[in-house]
């Protein structure tokens, strides 16, 4: 499963690729979503990989993600009645059934896009316009994008 972050705005983008965009998932800056591996989700990725950046997600910051930024609807906060409620022990035990495909955020009511802060100390060092390996924010960043959500979470 993929956690796709989008880091750049609106301001000058085609039509196309804000289309694009929103079928992701990702309508503004700081946001990330959940996509499963497929070939149609790598094709649109690979289309708006100027604007987002990607990567592999594990279960530990999976959980801490669905703990500290997954809302309900209304905005409110997932907490432990609601975990007991649908019959899950803790947020290990969700992201491990979210991870597994047993279930899904839109099967247990949680919203599909994660709210997040711009990242402590700042994005790499080569700022928001050059791909990851360059040194930049933007593209594929394999298992370190559970790093960049740490630091936005």
């Amino acid at each position: 499963m993929y956690a796709v972050i989008r880091i750049r705005g609106n301001t000058g983008i085609r039509r196309e690729l804000a289309r694009t965009l929103d079928v992701i998932g990702v309508d503004r800056a700081n946001h990330l979503v959940l996509v499963k591996e497929s070939n149609s989700n790598a094709k649109m990725i690979a289309k708006a990989k100027d604007y987002i950046t990607w990567g592999e997600i594990d279960e530990n910051t999976l959980a801490l993600l669905l703990e500290k930024r997954a809302l309900l609807a209304g905005n409110k906060k997932i907490g432990v009645e609601f975990l007991k409620k649908k019959g899950f022990k803790g947020f290990a035990e969700l992201a491990e059934a979210v991870m597994s495909g047993k279930t899904g955020l839109r099967e247990l009511g949680i919203k599909k896009f994660f709210r997040l802060h711009p990242p402590r100390k700042g994005f790499e060092r080569n700022g928001i316009k050059k791909a990851f390996p360059e040194g930049g924010a933007l593209g594929y960043r394999k298992s370190a994008i559970n790093k960049l959500i740490e630091k936005m979470a």
